[in-house]
């Protein structure tokens, strides 16, 4: 966590001040009803989340500084809602949809609503989030926090909203799945960069999900970067799973200078030589990115990591990387290409790290294709259709068969959408490549292909 620059909490302080001399607050303190306190939200809470908006996307290590600040009674609770949602959204939850860590800033949150004089009208707002937050966290963490809560009824109304429903972990991950659509068109990520292993052994998967967060979005991340250049030149770290992963997301996605990017090629090749397993890690991780498909490993992912290669080191992780260069440069559909892929797979055993990261690669570039062609270009699909079954008799691999048969069924069935004129040369053109080549490719079988093509009766109506 960082202080808040000057420029946003001159920004944060200039609101509070409006809100205190505002003839809303004024007219709300006079009347104490709903009305006026929902006339302060629609005045004063769009200013609060565009200040956030702006430290999320340009300071992101600066927003529970921001969110402290908003905790403070000068702003009469407004914002705190979407605060409190923000920070159920932040914790790090494992496979039983309960939180790895305890969420300090979650139960600074509550607290703050809870003794806000404007308490029973926040409430109102903040239900699903205090049921998704008590859901995710232990049994432990939620008796001490309401424990030190002395006010009976606002005691009363916490523990009424941790629910039955919640108790199994299906319940659990179907409310959080409910609850995070809300969050979606909002940046509200944050984290911390650890400084000792130990931290790092705990922190590491919430900053890799962060950083892959931020890349999704594509946001500037140009002032994470003497974070992260501090953090991959940690001795300590260096030789640590944790801390591979995080400087490959780095090496991979950041755009760089050329200092910053003399600083990685130095502390890469540290990290190399400390790592007792460096290749088999890396490839653990390339396989991991390729199919959670967050982020694309293409071709200038691969290239960043080909531009820091150590050019004396020859071993299977360079060889990897040339082919990937070849494979970008040269094109996948060249028979060159397909003969450097079939001359490298075959010298790797077929169920290998680096032959699946292979085969990843070639299917990304089927996704993008097939993913994207519209229903009239459907002869670029017989021509890729050359393509791809060369490289499936390269690979031999059920897996890929079955990720083209499926990209290629999609466009299949979108084709068939269009073209409904039996008789006509576009129905006929799609029904006699499929029939050859989907049955060649085992992807459909002669049942299924007459099944496909079958024309539909249609019902007839009923009578009355």
């Amino acid at each position: 966590m960082l202080p808040l620059d000057k420029e946003y909490l001159d920004e944060v302080e200039a609101i509070a001040k409006s809100i205190q001399e505002s003839e809303e607050l004024a007219a709300y303190l006079q009347e104490e009803e709903d009305e006026y306190y929902e006339r302060m939200k629609e005045v004063f809470e769009p200013s609060i989340q565009a200040v956030h908006t702006r430290v999320a996307n340009e300071n992101p290590l600066q927003l529970i500084s921001l969110e402290r600040r908003l905790m403070q009674e000068d702003f009469e609770g407004l914002g705190l809602p979407r605060m409190l949602g923000y920070s159920v959204m932040r914790g790090e939850f494992d496979s039983d949809y309960k939180y790895v860590r305890p969420q300090d800033h979650f139960k600074d949150l509550v607290l703050a609503i809870c003794q806000s004089a404007n308490f029973e009208l926040l409430k109102k707002r903040i239900g699903q989030s205090i049921q998704i937050g008590l859901a995710l966290s232990s049994d432990i963490w939620i008796t001490n926090l309401i424990a030190t809560i002395e006010n009976k009824k606002i005691r009363y109304f916490l523990q009424s909203q941790k629910l039955d429903k919640y108790r199994s972990c299906e319940g659990r991950a179907e409310g959080y799945r409910i609850f995070s659509r809300q969050f979606r068109q909002f940046n509200y990520m944050t984290a911390d960069f650890p400084h000792t292993v130990g931290e790092l052994k705990v922190m590491w998967s919430s900053l890799k999900e962060f950083l892959l967060y931020r890349l999704e979005r594509k946001l500037d991340n140009t002032s994470l970067l003497p974070f992260m250049k501090e953090f991959i030149e940690n001795e300590e770290f260096q030789g640590q799973d944790e801390h591979l992963q995080v400087m490959g997301i780095y090496a991979s996605f950041f755009d760089l200078n050329e200092d910053d990017l003399l600083h990685l090629v130095q502390n890469f090749s540290k990290t190399r030589e400390k790592h007792p397993d460096f290749i088999q890690s890396w490839f653990e991780f390339i396989l991991e990115l390729h199919k959670s498909d967050r982020v694309p490993v293409d071709a200038y992912a691969d290239a960043r990591i080909f531009n820091i290669l150590d050019p004396a080191i020859n071993d299977k992780m360079s060889e990897y990387y040339n082919l990937m260069a070849t494979i970008h440069s040269m094109g996948y559909t060249q028979e060159e290409t397909m003969e450097t892929v079939k001359t490298f797979y075959s010298q790797h055993e077929g169920r290998s790290l680096v032959n699946e990261c292979v085969r990843m690669s070639i299917k990304h570039y089927f996704d993008q294709l097939l993913n994207n062609l519209e229903a009239t270009d459907y002869q670029e699909l017989f021509e890729s259709a050359k393509i791809y079954t060369v490289y499936i008799r390269i690979f031999n691999n059920q897996q890929f068969n079955l990720d083209i048969k499926r990209l290629s069924m999609r466009y299949i069935k979108l084709l068939l959408k269009k073209y409904t004129d039996k008789r006509g040369k576009d129905y006929q053109d799609i029904k006699k490549f499929v029939s050859a080549t989907f049955l060649d490719l085992k992807f459909l079988n002669e049942k299924e292909l007459e099944e496909l093509f079958k024309t539909r009766r249609k019902k007839k109506p009923q009578p009355g």
